[in-house]
């Protein structure tokens, strides 16, 4: 298994096949900087900033590091045509495209050399893409933090490996080596981690938010909005609860009670206000490492494992 030089790293110049998934707020400069200095793929997430406050990041991550990083696009972000056009500008050089069906920008942006990758939660729209030409697809299984699909990690991966030619990155509940190990056993050729890095020395987010993560089991998350067509995966509280309740009267107090809720988990760690978005994985997370020692712990102790595991079969 050549995890370590297999076409996740060739395409993207990484040392690990590891990405950083584009979170709202979380994904800072500074977190996909720690992640790109490790090795591994850093991500900014785009999903709540206008181009102009992406810029700024954008420019930001390029004094922290001179790693290849990417910038999470969401397709329901107003501004989708400003953004992919500063990607263009600034070289950015890897695009994740996700929440929506991104097609229409993947030739725009490998013309000039960005490397496009996709989050996907079906087979379906990532058949469509690789007709497209996307260089990769990220198969998001609904263990997953933030918003979710209805498949399993564990059912996706496979039927993404076994269908497409591109390569195959697992995503959703996977947070240490055993995940990793798995996914890479399911055929996928890199993996992706978001709610483990929010919980590092590194992540900007608020130290509640840190904490929550690391106190919390893993049936400790609620899924909203899924009567509103959208539905998102966030730490279990009582405000959760009452966007829940209110999915049922009124989907207008619904959306009305999530507005701005992110940005007070991030910043202020509001647990009667907030939505702590995460992944069934914070179940798997008990300590707030340096974004270093969480790649390189996954690594060292995938090769331990296969190690062992050739010495036992080859006696």
């Amino acid at each position: 298994m050549n995890y370590k030089n297999n076409r996740i790293t060739k395409l993207f110049g990484i040392k690990y096949p590891l990405i950083e998934g584009g979170m709202a707020w979380v994904g800072t400069a500074k977190l996909a900087a720690a992640v790109s200095n490790a090795g591994g793929l850093g991500t900014i997430g785009s999903g709540s900033m206008t181009p102009e406050i992406l810029e700024k990041e954008i420019k930001r991550i390029k004094t922290l590091t001179d790693k290849p990083f990417a910038v999470n696009v969401i397709m329901l972000n107003p501004y989708v045509e400003e953004i992919i056009d500063l990607l263009i500008k600034e070289k950015v050089p890897v695009a994740i495209l996700a929440a929506g069906n991104p097609g229409k920008y993947i030739d725009k942006l490998k013309k000039v050399g960005i490397k496009v990758a996709a989050v996907v939660s079906s087979e379906n729209l990532a058949l469509r893409l690789e007709k497209k030409g996307i260089d990769a697809i990220i198969g998001e299984g609904m263990e997953c933090g933030g918003h979710i699909g209805d498949v399993t990690t564990m059912v996706l991966i496979p039927k993404l490996t076994e269908t497409l030619s591109v390569p195959v990155v697992a995503a959703g509940g996977i947070a240490d080596y055993r995940g990793a190990l798995a996914s890479f056993m399911l055929g996928a050729e890199g993996i992706q981690m978001g709610t483990r890095f929010v919980a590092t020395v590194e992540s900007e987010a608020h130290e509640n938010y840190k904490n929550k993560i690391v106190k919390s089991g893993i049936t400790d998350t609620l899924i909203a909005g899924a009567r509103l067509g959208h539905p998102a995966r966030s730490l279990k509280n009582k405000f959760m609860k009452n966007v829940i309740k209110a999915e049922v009267s009124s989907a207008e107090e619904a959306e009305e009670m999530m507005l701005g809720s992110l940005k007070r988990a991030f910043i202020e760690g509001d647990n009667d206000n907030a939505a702590f978005m995460a992944g069934q994985s914070t179940g798997l997370v008990s300590d707030i490492k340096t974004v270093e020692e969480v790649i390189t712990d996954i690594f060292e102790k995938i090769d331990e494992k296969l190690k062992t595991f050739l010495e036992v079969n080859l006696q």
